[in-house]
């Protein structure tokens, strides 16, 4: 199963709200709010890498209050 790390921007003040959401979702494995450069880090995993491209493409990153993504997409573990 492809698995991501996402770390996510988001609004001053709306991590735990993001991270709320998040939670909601079913193929979001983990998720963290962190301090440093990226407010959360989620671990996304997927039956296809075309549900994770569209997990992240048209949910996390249409969810409101997150300014930006970074994805890194697991190739060994």
């Amino acid at each position: 199963m492809p698995l991501a790390f996402i770390l996510l921007n988001v609004e001053t003040g709306a991590e735990k709200e993001v991270l709320e959401s998040l939670k909601k979702i079913p193929e979001v494995k983990a998720s963290y709010v962190v301090y440093g450069v990226y407010d959360i880090v989620i671990m996304l995993e997927s039956g296809t890498l075309d549900k994770l491209r569209e997990m992240v493409t048209k949910k996390i990153r249409q969810m409101d209050n997150v300014r930006s993504t970074m994805t890194m997409i697991v190739m060994e573990n």
